[in-house]
């Protein structure tokens, strides 16, 4: 372990009590720091906002570690030999005598990350979002500083809530703003592009922009980012990544980060930030969390079309319906089919409906797995971890559960690491001003029709800003830096060859059975997107392992 340390801050964290605050301009955070948890402890960390990690060890020997909200920043912890040793990596808390842990590996095939508290090394944890710990006399405790609350506003004006939106925006957006060039991040969608027409507003200057583009059909969005560009005048960037350009680094960003990590879309994001730190970009903003926070994931949609199911009554349901499609052979007609498979998912409650589709469960984990690597982990965990975060979120209606839940699963563990961990790589810092705390709290108290208005996504969001972004951004279908892999590997070799190299290491790991292996590589070309999303994962996971067994070899001969 190398992280023998007594201090850790990362971040901008916000103090907002006045004393604190002043500290933290007057002496730094790292005075802010010590007299809030001198004063209040660690639950003091409640009234802090922004992005920060903080670890501090006082005079007494009491530890106390904090992250934000979102787990923008990271922080890992391991208790050994009677005391705690903290670091913003998890490999920077494991040695060569630290085990990979199968479970870490399996979770991560199921989520494409690796959920916390867990991590890849065995006895080596990371603190979940909005969490804190203290470790005094030996002893360690967590506790959660932060859980959303939704109260809506039930008599809200929609001409004083788009005014007061508008300005969060774009004080969201000044905040992150350091005196640098200002930057971001731009897809062609809506918050990206909304970032983009804050900065010049707020900065008076027009915003630089990057965006990625894809020469394959269907993935391609940079026609959008162009009209974006042009609507607030930006300056504009634009880079193709090329399938040569995921050969030559997909080893380099899969070793980057501190533990497998299987989000696609990172590797346009590595070259887009790579581009703006060429162009002398050293601070960036990204558009992350609009989705999560106003509903515009078209799940939000499709969830509520199945929990139309349970509002109808209960003895057409159970005496009819069910016996009718589910119960007799009528359920498998071509007309009926249909209808069959919307109940028999209907009837899964949530969260565990979120994952019908989980390629593990597609694929079959006794087909996917060897025996012997599926005696080391238990394959209900994922889902009683889902199920737990589901429950945290209290009496909230639907659909604010499910932003909720995707505050944890897609933002925290998922999409805001990527953004993270591939602008670090190319030497540039990253801001997210959607999740604003200002901003944060207003969404919170938005009535839930404004988010989800019948299946409309978004629907306050996008009319707030009609007139501010251009009818063809708002009218748009989500898509982000989407990956063509599945279609790249099956037209350019060296992908491929890199892909079967990759993937059938797994097999000779004993994670995989071989039978999959061939499976996959057999059945590619005919749905190159199902596939592709597997094998995308397991290159990563074993480009990461090779990685750590290139560091642990290195530890050994030094």
């Amino acid at each position: 372990m190398s992280a023998d340390k007594k201090t850790l801050l990362t971040g901008h964290p916000k103090f907002s009590a006045g004393a604190f605050a002043g500290l933290a301009h007057t002496e730094g955070d790292l005075a802010a720091w010590e007299k809030l948890f001198a004063t209040h402890g660690a639950s003091g960390v409640k009234d802090v906002a922004g992005d920060f990690a903080v670890g501090l060890t006082d005079g007494n020997g009491r530890t106390i570690l904090a992250v934000d909200r979102f787990a923008v920043r990271s922080l890992c912890y391991r208790v050994a030999g009677g005391g705690i040793y903290f670091a913003s990596r998890a490999d920077e808390l494991a040695d060569v005598d630290t085990e990979i842990d199968a479970q870490a590996i399996f979770d991560y095939l199921y989520f494409h990350v690796i959920p916390s508290p867990r991590t890849i090394f065995k006895n080596v944890y990371r603190l979940p979002p909005g969490h804190y710990a203290v470790f005094e006399n030996g002893q360690l405790g967590l506790g959660r500083y932060w859980t959303p609350d939704f109260q809506e506003e039930k008599k809200a004006s929609f001409d004083q809530l788009r005014t007061e939106f508008r300005h969060l925006l774009a004080e969201g957006v000044r905040r992150q703003l350091d005196g640098s060039k200002p930057a971001c991040f731009l897809s062609g969608g809506t918050d990206s592009s909304t970032v983009a027409g804050m900065i010049g507003q707020v900065s008076g200057q027009a915003a630089a922009t990057y965006s990625i583009g894809f020469d394959a059909e269907g993935y391609d969005e940079m026609e959008y980012a162009r009209i974006a560009a042009r609507h607030f005048h930006t300056d504009h960037h634009e880079y193709y990544v090329t399938p040569a350009d995921l050969v030559r680094s997909i080893p380099d960003v899969a070793r980057f980060y501190d533990q497998p990590f299987g989000n696609s879309s990172a590797l346009p994001a590595y070259y887009c930030a790579k581009m703006a730190q060429e162009d002398g970009v050293t601070r960036i903003l990204a558009g992350d969390g609009g989705d999560e926070l106003f509903g515009g994931n078209t799940r939000y949609a499709k969830q509520k079309v199945f929990g139309f199911y349970d509002q109808l009554p209960s003895a057409l349901r159970h005496t009819l319906l069910e016996p009718l499609l589910l119960g007799s052979p009528l359920g498998k007609l071509p007309l009926l089919s249909k209808g069959a498979s919307y109940i028999r998912q209907a009837k899964v409650p949530l969260p565990d409906r979120t994952q019908t589709y989980n390629l593990l469960f597609r694929f079959g984990v006794h087909d996917v797995f060897t025996a012997d690597f599926l005696e080391g982990v238990d394959q209900a965990e994922p889902v009683e971890q889902q199920r737990a975060i589901w429950a945290e979120t209290g009496s909230a209606v639907q659909t604010n559960k499910e932003l909720a839940f995707d505050w944890r699963y897609t933002l925290a563990e998922c999409d805001l690491p990527k953004v993270v961990g591939t602008a670090m790589l190319a030497g540039i810092d990253v801001g997210f001003p959607m999740l604003d705390a200002d901003l944060l709290a207003f969404s919170m108290r938005l009535p839930t029709e404004y988010k989800l208005k019948g299946l409309k996504l978004r629907w306050f969001f996008k009319e707030a800003l009609r007139g501010f972004l251009p009818d063809e951004i708002l009218t748009k279908k989500k898509q982000g830096f989407g990956l063509p892999f599945g279609v790249w590997v099956t037209q350019n070799n060296e992908l491929r060859d890199l892909a079967e190299n990759s993937v059938r290491a797994l097999a000779e790991r004993k994670i995989f059975k071989s039978e999959f292996v061939d499976q996959i590589f057999k059945h590619l070309r005919e749905h190159p997107g199902y596939y592709g999303e597997m094998i995308w994962i397991s290159i990563m996971l074993e480009q990461w392992l090779r990685g750590h067994d290139d560091k642990c070899s290195g530890r050994n001969s030094s």
